[in-house]
């Protein structure tokens, strides 16, 4: 019996929108992530200077410490005031005669540089909005350098905590008056309440010969969850997908009689 013409319209019609429906259902729509961390880049500041002395990073707390911030390109020619020695505080670099050059971070603009063997303090933000149970990937860049006018080789690493998790990164090793280039540092934490504490601490060695560690470009991301499995409703929409493109394979067979 032959189908009328408006009746098989209809039907393919009405096929190709639940065969959309059925992709929409089961692929869902992805936002794009939210950077929790705020000031993860550290450009709303103070300006350069001994962090918690003569300067301060918005949303950022760390006092007490031989912590500084840094303007990029001018950590080997200008420095950073201190109250804890007289004058600006330098890393080595190319512009003081240092063995490499100073490099400059992805995210550019400033950045933060702990001594990690004197004068230890946290560099810390309280992070909400987390869902307990959901897992959240932590990045950011860092370097190591050392203190202008001292000499000898250095390591450089730094600590992360998020509540009571701890990770660290690799320990690098500096030669003397040198600085390392950027890298990237990705870690995943899972959030145990609504909120945590969010800390770096610098961690070096040798004392007496400051070995700094470097940061900058910091971000936390809440990881999405695993895709769903379809429900019944949905096996249902990719069925009749299924069937639209048979339909359609079987209209265009070679020989097909038009009706």
């Amino acid at each position: 019996m032959m189908i009328p013409f408006a009746v098989r319209a209809f039907s393919k019609q009405m096929l190709v929108r639940m065969t959309a429906a059925a992709v929409l259902v089961c692929s869902g729509a992805q936002a794009a992530p939210i950077n929790l961390v705020s000031n993860g880049g550290l450009e709303v500041n103070a300006g350069s200077g001994q962090v918690g002395a003569n300067t301060s990073i918005a949303g950022w707390s760390s006092s007490g410490g031989y912590n500084f911030l840094f303007a990029q390109g001018s950590a080997d020619t200008i420095g950073a005031m201190g109250t804890w020695f007289a004058g600006p505080l330098q890393l080595w670099g190319a512009s003081n005669g240092g063995a490499t050059a100073l490099a400059v971070s992805n995210n550019a603009g400033f950045f933060y540089g702990a001594d990690g063997a004197y004068g230890i303090t946290p560099l810390e933000q309280s992070i909400g909005g987390l869902t307990a149970g959901r897992q959240y990937q932590l990045s950011f860049e860092w370097a190591a350098a050392q203190q202008y006018g001292f000499y000898g080789a250095t390591t450089s690493a730094w600590i992360v905590s998020f509540g009571s998790q701890i990770q660290a990164t690799g320990i690098h090793a500096n030669p003397s008056n040198a600085a390392s280039g950027w890298m990237n540092e990705t870690m995943t934490f899972t959030a145990n309440s609504g909120s945590a504490l969010l800390s770096f601490l610098a961690r070096g060695t040798p004392v007496g010969q400051p070995p700094f560690s470097l940061l900058d470009g910091i971000s936390l991301i809440e990881l999405p969850e695993a895709a769903p499995v379809p429900e019944p409703a949905s096996w249902l929409l990719l069925g009749a997908a299924a069937i639209a493109a048979m339909l359609g394979a079987r209209r265009r067979r070679p020989g097909a009689r038009a009706s």
